[in-house]
């Protein structure tokens, strides 16, 4: 079937990315020689919902050989990432797009279905996993809609292209898609059939990478829905297997709600730490699972170790509390407590305290080894050692000693340690 013959009542014609230079080429490399491109899926969809667009995939009749073939006639790099499958990525304007030969199913069995290329776009668009995934435009911005999706671009609304259970099947992932694509678009009314697939298919959820639930997860807890898609987990069940332990739905929300309320972007990992941290051993066990950086391991570890903080901390408490864990880190304790106090979003005395944190400049401890050497301590470990010392007396007086003050101690430290040293020869 051609895609000219589909519903094509809509058009995203002016779309920013339509006039990507490397967007156009695509276009001229894949229609060259009677072969027609489309392009399909989240750039279409967001378009169509005023959201912006980072990536552009294609869709095309012509076989993946020959997308190799056209595009480096054009002169652009073609890479064959999966073209078993039908996927080539072409490169053009130092993007990468993603190009997939029609395709519809000829067994299925999990992600490693078994298809053959096709020229049906409708075949091609009743294989993917939602609906309004399944929207195609050409070089124009005309939208061609096999599927009829254009309704629930509107809505919107979120579902499962035909047998909801049987896409989840196809791939455990599109679980939490669903909840993510439904957190990304603020969705209120959730598809009955596709959740109930959802909560049915759940266990399928441990069989997946680590790193794949990772990206869908960061992306869903760093959405404007994300209270509401993840309350819906949390109701069905969903959030115990995909954290491997007991989640605190109150304390994620009451942290989205004063991010909210700061005017603050959403970060997603300390809304992570915010749901599934409790003691370090939470903060290992979710790095663990999620296969996560070590610098986002860190994170979570540092937001289990944040020491809880009163409303009403005068500065010395604030400056010791920057000093130790830096201003981000005080900024996390901050909303962590103020999560954790059950006080309202727009509480105002919690508003001065991140307000006094941001403007605190991160203290500086005035001494270093050097300077006890220079007072004659011997270097080593009894150099730490006094440091330490100092470096506490200097954290009771709200980080405000003078380095005058502390090099007193300090030779007077000195003096004592060669004292006991001569005493022991």
């Amino acid at each position: 079937m051609s895609a000219r013959s589909t519903n094509s009542s809509s058009s995203i014609a002016g779309a920013e990315w339509l006039s990507w230079p490397g967007t156009v080429r695509v276009f001229e490399a894949l229609c060259a020689g009677d072969h027609t491109a489309l392009a399909v899926g989240g750039a279409v969809r967001d378009t169509l919902l005023g959201r912006p667009v980072q990536d552009v995939d294609f869709a095309t009749d012509a076989p993946p050989e020959r997308v190799m073939e056209l595009a480096q006639a054009a002169g652009l790099k073609a890479i064959p990432t999966g073209i078993r499958h039908g996927t080539v990525t072409v490169v053009a304007d130092y993007r990468g797009f993603e190009v997939t030969t029609l395709r519809r199913d000829v067994e299925t069995f999990g992600r490693h279905a078994t298809v053959a290329f096709t020229e049906d776009w409708v075949a091609d668009a009743s294989r993917r996993d939602f609906s309004i995934n399944a929207l195609y435009a050409d070089a124009d911005g005309t939208v061609f809609d096999p599927l009829n999706a254009i309704a629930d671009i509107e809505k919107p609304h979120v579902r499962f292209i035909g047998d909801a259970l049987a896409r989840v099947a196809e791939d455990y992932l599109r679980i939490l898609r669903f909840f993510r694509l439904n957190a990304e678009l603020e969705t209120e009314d959730f598809d009955t059939e596709s959740l109930s697939a959802c909560v049915r298919g759940r266990a399928g959820l441990h069989g997946l990478s680590g790193e794949r639930v990772a990206g869908e997860l960061k992306r869903l807890l760093g959405a404007g829905g994300a209270v509401m898609s993840l309350r819906k987990m949390f109701d069905f069940g969903l959030l115990v297997e995909i954290l491997h332990g007991a989640p605190n739905i109150s304390r994620f929300e009451r942290l989205a709600a004063i991010e909210a309320a700061l005017d603050e972007e959403a970060d997603a990992m300390l809304r992570l730490g915010g749901i599934g941290v409790f003691v370090r051993e939470d903060a290992e066990r979710l790095a663990a699972t999620l296969r996560l950086s070590n610098v986002e391991r860190d994170r979570l570890v540092m937001f289990a170790r944040l020491p809880a903080v009163a409303e009403a901390s005068d500065e010395s408490e604030l400056r010791r509390l920057v000093f130790r864990f830096g201003k981000d880190g005080a900024h996390d304790a901050a909303l962590k407590s103020w999560a954790c106090s059950e006080k309202p979003a727009s509480n105002v005395a919690w508003r001065k305290l991140v307000q006094r944190i941001a403007r605190l400049p991160v203290p500086e401890f005035p001494l270093q080894g050097a300077d006890l050497v220079e007072l004659g301590a011997a270097e080593g470990p009894a150099v730490g050692k006094i440091l330490k010392q100092l470096e506490a007396q200097w954290l009771e007086s709200g980080c405000t000693e003078s380095r005058k003050n502390l090099l007193a101690a300090a030779k007077e430290l000195v003096l004592t340690g060669a004292e006991r040293t001569s005493g022991r020869q």
